[in-house]
Order: C-alpha cells, then structure tokens, then sequence
C-alpha cells in the first residue's frame, strides 16, 4: 500500500522540533504512546504508556524501580509512536527526556496529568511518589495526519 509523504517538521529552536497543527491534533485526540528507551550500553525498550501534550513537549508518569526510568537516567535519549491502523495515522518523535520528581515544574507537570487524566485525579500522588517524564521533541516524522 503506498503512503502519502512523510511530513517532517523542521526545527524551532536549536535541537527542538514542534508540531504542525495537525499532527497536535492528532496527538491531543490520542493518549497512549509506545515509548523506546535504550540503556547506557544501548539496549533498547519499549513500553505502552499514556501520555498527555504541554504544547510541543510530553508528558508521561512512571514507577519507581522501572526499566524506563533507569534507562532514562542513563540516557535520556527516547523515541515514541502514537498511532492508528485504519486509516494508518502516525506521528513519530525523537526527543531528549528530562525526570521530574519533586519541585515547581513536578507540580504543574503532574496538574497536566491530571486534567487529562480522570483516573489519575481519582487517585492523586504528589512528589516524591511517581517520577514524571517531559520529552522534547527533537525530531518530529508523521503519516496520514
């Protein structure tokens, strides 16, 4: 089946990439990403997770104890894929993740959560209990959007 051209988006700042208007539609109507990690000696990870959009960064909460964080910590290189089979929609991103686990930045990252997230407003946690992931994209490739 042939596919539409890819549409890559250019760079704004130096090392960060954003969104045409409609891959962040795409992006806000979704909110579970496939997330690769890779460890320090780069073996690599991915895992189901859910996400929610602050403007042209992501935002994701992760255990404790988990691959992904460690991963992270090691090499905050990431990649993710939000996408759809039918009609085949993607939007891919490379990007550099930062760990939020406590301060101001923590707090507002977590109140994103959790005016996305019903489930997560149910059951609150503040910091210190869950680590938080903003990614900033570096690299930004989508299909069907």
């Amino acid at each position: 089946m042939l596919q539409k051209p890819l549409n890559a988006r250019p760079s704004l700042a130096k090392g960060v990439a954003s969104f045409t208007p409609k891959q962040a539609a795409f992006l806000k109507a979704n909110e579970v990403c496939r997330l690769a990690t890779a460890s320090k000696d780069g073996s690599p990870q991915v895992t189901p997770v859910i996400y929610a959009l602050d403007g042209e960064s992501l935002v994701i909460a992760v255990d404790y104890g988990t691959k992904k964080l460690r991963n992270v910590k090691a090499n905050p290189k990431v990649a993710l894929v939000v996408d759809r089979l039918r009609p085949t929609k993607a939007v891919t991103i490379e990007g550099t993740c930062r760990v939020y686990e406590r301060g101001a930045e923590y707090l507002r990252l977590l109140d994103v959560l959790f005016k996305k997230f019903e489930s997560y407003r149910n059951n609150p946690w503040g910091e210190g209990e869950s680590p938080i992931f903003r990614i900033t994209p570096t690299k930004v490739v989508s299909w069907g959007v």
